[in-house]
């Protein structure tokens, strides 16, 4: 169930080439926004019609931190949620800051977008706010890992000649592996964009994931993907869980009958495990 904190107009600290709203002038904070307690009633009435639902997801039409209320809002929220888990949306822009932090310490998923490691991609792809660096959002995300207690997930958007090479994924490994997230998804554009960008193919997706090494990855697979299925021993599948934690879509794409019989048999001798993180299975050793 998603929370729009800007429903009237999209106000973000980013304007992405990729975004799905029209572009728009950058802004730091947002304004007209609805209050704490026209949310908290709103989302009372909807709990009580929609029940069967697993998270509540905080968002906004551009960026959910920018909501001046945002604190009183998680403390509120959390008041009344239930068996709810509360997510929240955000591209990361202000996680270096302590009273965001604060806010964000009281939630079960934090779900941030680090689609550049490099000043220069995240400029011409993420064209921020002129007072925000890739440097200081990095170092944010260190900072708030190494304190946060619930679920941290890390988005990856590529886009077709910019973050889409080899050495710029490279240098989100590094930085990733400081970071040290519990899982990162990553894919590419799949509704029209703002600006005239386009995303690349799946199989680019998969090989540019492939150096994300000793991380749970999640591909967004488009639903029309389909891939070759191998055969893989079972010290192949212990070697390439190894090197990365595989998804069940993972799995389910590119592995044939023999290959899912050896990992069952894995499984039933402990040598591998099912581990689960916010909503997603993997296989790991």
């Amino acid at each position: 169930m998603g929370i729009d904190l800007s429903p009237n107009e999209k106000q973000c600290n980013f304007d992405c080439l990729y975004c799905e709203l029209k572009g728009a002038k950058t802004v730091q904070i947002a304004q007209n926004v609805p209050t704490c307690k026209e949310v908290i009633n709103a989302l009372l009435e909807a709990l009580q019609k929609h029940q069967n639902i697993d998270v509540i997801t905080l968002t906004a039409n551009g960026e959910p931190t920018l909501y001046p209320y945002l604190d009183d809002l998680v403390d509120a929220i959390n008041k009344i949620k239930q068996n709810h888990q509360l997510l929240i949306l955000s591209n990361g822009s202000t996680i270096g800051n302590r009273a965001i932090q604060s806010a964000l310490l009281k939630i079960d998923i934090v779900k941030l977008s680090l689609d550049c490691a490099t000043q220069k991609s995240f400029k011409k792809l993420d064209r921020p706010h002129s007072s925000i660096s890739i440097e200081s959002i990095i170092e944010g995300m260190k900072t708030f890992r190494s304190i946060f207690q619930g679920k941290l997930v890390i988005e990856i958007l590529i886009v077709e000649g910019i973050n889409d090479t080899k050495e710029e994924f490279e240098a989100l490994n590094l930085v990733l592996q400081a970071i040290k997230p519990d899982r990162i998804d990553v894919g590419t554009i799949d509704r029209p964009p703002a600006y005239d960008v386009k995303g690349v193919s799946m199989e680019r997706v998969v090989e540019l994931s492939s150096h994300l090494v000793g991380l749970h990855v999640n591909i967004a697979y488009k639903k029309e993907y389909t891939q070759t299925k191998r055969t893989f021993s079972e010290e192949d599948i212990l070697e390439l869980l190894k090197r990365r934690p595989q998804s069940f879509e993972d799995v389910k794409l590119c592995f044939d009958a023999i290959s899912h019989q050896h990992l069952q048999k894995l499984l039933d001798e402990k040598r591998l495990h099912v581990k689960h993180i916010a909503g997603v299975n993997f296989y790991t050793t």
